[in-house]
């Protein structure tokens, strides 16, 4: 048994290692016996010849047969071996081998099943194109193992599972580079759930005795495809939503951690977002979490918490106000008492908290503005944002600040401009996009500092000066780091740089402009020379995840041109002249050389 096992522990190694490896699935692909490949073929020989076809054979593997994708016909013996180590009888899957039999078993020792079950959990994670032709299949063997009474086997069926939906999930995902044609159709990707809903899953999800199994399984019924579940009979999503809301109350913290977790990947399916009462009950039931004596309990509830509230905005952003109107007042209160809270805890609960702090602040409406038992909670909460963009605390926490805070500057309903935290928030920025030695961070805070649409919630002309003032400081510094890892940041920081100086010049007021001309007049020549590198440095995308076209770039110094000319300045007054004149410099040079860049982009293209 220990040969066995200890070759399977080898076999997982290798299609864990690197994966996906072309050579390792081409061996992985090759024919298991003499009467599939040539005699002289170096490949497994498993006696006898026609063990694979004894692998058992459900009502679903018919259809899978017929909807599944277009992939190698070629079976995968190692997933046909592992199959048939996991659910043969003993002396079916070996004949005459000594595979260490203890009287009285049916199937092979547990320590050899297992291993198999872990090597079908790396082949679905590194080798998902292959697997997948197995798909149902591998569903019935994992009903098998949650049916059995070893949780060990349970727990390795439901870890199984797991892999099995986050590889169908990943194939879904926008980025996908998966072929339409080549994914698991979404049809029996509801059948695969169906067969798991149907079958002991829901059983392993109720199993308190073994805490660390039902965790298991609540990881596992977060990997279903959003897809799949919209699809699902509404009786099997109610089951689904019902045990994760009922398993939030467990006294187990990997229970609560796990059902946290889980409930903050539902919120984001486009079938559930927009049902208040569940997203309702979903964060009632994340805020209790946020409470739990256990960071992990937090941590997780806090990274639900922060998806919940991007549900928030995604359901702003539809034309239906009705979810905005039904969505209760007092739960955003307390949503926003929790999350400042939560802000103060350790790093891996402040880092969600404060994205969730942006996006509630950004989502809140005229309704709640002015009502006075949100104005004293409205300024804790930017406190509590304004305090982590300048803690030191680790640069994903300080970057999550900057990106809330350019959220909160969305919501033109907030007194930006006249509310005296709005100072105290630009201070912040600033001095981290001129001082941070994280340059992802400097970049966060530049984007933060162009989102204001109106020149009134830039404050007074001191306050438009000093955040002027201080990203031409900071393109100055763009490349001043001891870090050498922060050096292919340099550009991305000076692209968000130049963007947020020509947004405020695209909004400058006449009392601005002698400030702006003041500065030109000391570093004109730099930052003319970053703002053309700008125009010409194509399609890049740039950390805020906006990519610009040379055209949309252009169109950016051309409307700021514009606006400064269209400015109506004092008599006398020569700052607008010199300002006209700075950008006007730039697109003569810009365009001189547009005709070469022009013919440059054709030769790149072709």
């Amino acid at each position: 048994v220990n040969v066995r096992v200890s070759s399977l522990t080898l076999l997982g190694a290798i299609v864990s290692t690197h994966a996906p490896l072309p050579e390792v699935q081409l061996l992985l692909q090759q024919p298991c016996s003499s009467g599939l490949s040539n005699s002289n073929s170096a490949t497994p020989h498993i006696s006898p010849p026609d063990w694979w076809k004894k692998a058992p054979s459900g009502p679903f593997l018919e259809e899978a047969a017929v909807s599944s994708p277009k992939v190698s016909s070629e079976p995968c013996w190692l997933i046909r071996l592992c199959i048939s180590i996991v659910v043969l009888p003993k002396e079916d899957a070996c004949s005459g081998s000594d595979a260490g039999s203890t009287g009285g078993s049916t199937y092979e020792p547990f320590p050899l099943r297992l291993e198999a079950l872990q090597v079908l959990a790396h082949l679905a994670r590194g080798y998902f194109s292959m697997t997948q032709v197995y798909l149902m299949e591998l569903g019935e063997v994992i009903c098998k193992c949650l049916g059995e009474a070893d949780p060990s086997v349970q727990l390795h069926g439901a870890k199984l599972l797991e892999e099995l939906g986050t590889g169908l999930i990943q194939q879904y995902k926008p980025e996908s580079s998966i072929a339409p044609d080549q994914r698991v159709p979404v049809s029996l990707v509801v059948m695969f759930w169906t067969v798991m809903l149907n079958g002991p899953l829901p059983r392993a999800l109720q199993n308190s005795e073994h805490p660390t199994l039902q965790a298991s399984a609540c990881d596992a019924l977060s990997s279903i495809l959003p897809e799949a579940f919209s699809s699902l009979l509404s009786d099997r999503q109610i089951l689904c939503i019902t045990m994760l809301l009922g398993l939030n109350d467990s006294k187990n913290r990997l229970v609560k951690a796990a059902t946290s977790r889980a409930l903050g990947v539902y919120v984001l399916f486009p079938c559930l977002r927009q049902d208040v009462i569940f997203v309702a009950d979903t964060a009632n039931a994340i805020l209790m979490s946020l409470q739990d004596k256990s960071l992990n309990v937090r941590a997780k509830a806090a990274w639900s918490l922060g998806n919940l509230t991007d549900t928030l905005i995604v359901n702003m952003e539809t034309p239906d106000p009705s979810f905005q109107e039904e969505f209760s007042g007092l739960l955003l209160l307390k949503m926003l008492r929790s999350a400042i809270e939560a802000s103060k805890d350790k790093d891996k609960v402040k880092s969600n908290a404060v994205r969730a702090l942006g996006n509630l602040l950004h989502f809140l409406q005229p309704s709640h503005i002015e009502k006075p038992r949100f104005a004293e909670i409205i300024e804790e909460a930017i406190q509590a944002l304004i305090s982590t963009v300048l803690i030191e605390a680790a640069m994903k926490v300080r970057w999550n600040a900057c990106y809330a805070m350019g959220n909160v500057f969305k919501n033109s309903a907030l007194p930006l401009g006249t509310a005296l935290w709005t100072s105290q928030a630009y201070n912040a920025l600033t001095s981290v996009v001129t001082s941070c030695k994280n340059f992802k961070v400097r970049i966060r805070s530049a984007a933060a500092l162009s989102v204001p649409g109106k020149r009134e919630h830039y404050g007074s002309v001191d306050q438009y000066a000093q955040i002027w003032n201080a990203l031409v400081t900071a393109l100055q510094k763009s490349e001043d780091t001891t870090d050498f890892l922060e050096f292919k940041y340099c550009a991305s920081l000076r692209t968000q740089i130049c963007q947020a100086l020509i947004h405020l010049l695209s909004l400058a007021s006449a009392s601005d402009l002698s400030c702006i001309k003041e500065t030109l007049e000391l570093n004109g020549d730099m930052v003319q020379s970053y703002i053309l590198q700008f125009l010409k440095s194509g399609t890049e995308r740039d950390d805020t995840g906006a990519p610009h076209s040379p055209q949309e770039r252009d169109q950016m110094v051309k409307t700021a041109l514009e606006h400064i000319s269209s400015v109506q300045a004092l008599a006398g007054d020569t700052a607008k002249r010199a300002v006209m004149g700075f950008l006007e410099d730039i697109l003569t040079v810009h365009f001189d050389s547009s005709g070469s860049q022009v013919a440059l982009l054709g030769l790149t293209n072709r």
